[in-house]
């Protein structure tokens, strides 16, 4: 089983509910939320918040937080989440330091996380090969990992 893995999904969820999305994750992460694994999240709104609180309440794996200019640069609601999982979980935060947020920065922050990971797991809202969803499995697959892709 992998150790170390990469999440990655849409920041567009409001289309279904907490419960959905909790059984999703009941489904799909819970074999990777034990003591020996790691866990690679964004630091975004979206599947990002969703997943590190869910893992943060449900499991005991490792998390690291990535981000690709500071945590400051994120979304409150996302800094929020991930003050209170660090409360209750054992989460790191990677900050990359990039000059800009921009769509480059985003890339280059989902290729770090699938480089230190042996399984992506994406959670893409729609098939626009454009989204960084989509571009951080197709990463992915040129780096040869195995990919779980859980549309949403």
């Amino acid at each position: 089983m992998p150790h170390a893995v990469t999440i990655t999904g849409s920041r567009r969820t409001g289309h279904r509910t907490a419960t959905e999305y909790r059984m999703m994750f009941d489904a799909y992460l819970q074999p990777f939320a034990g003591p020996g694994s790691h866990v690679y999240l964004g630091g975004a709104e979206g599947i990002d918040t969703l997943a590190l609180d869910w893992l943060a309440q449900h499991g005991r794996a490792a998390l690291t937080v990535v981000v690709p200019c500071t945590l400051g640069d994120q979304p409150d609601q996302a800094r929020q989440t991930v003050r209170e999982a660090a409360r209750r979980a054992r989460v790191s935060l990677v900050e990359l330091g990039a000059p800009q947020l921009d769509e480059e920065a985003y890339h280059a922050r989902n290729r770090w996380m699938v480089d230190r990971s042996d399984l992506v797991i994406g959670f893409p809202h729609g098939d626009d090969p454009r989204s960084g969803t989509w571009y951080t499995i197709g990463y992915g697959a040129e780096r040869a990992r195995p990919r779980l892709i859980v549309p949403i």
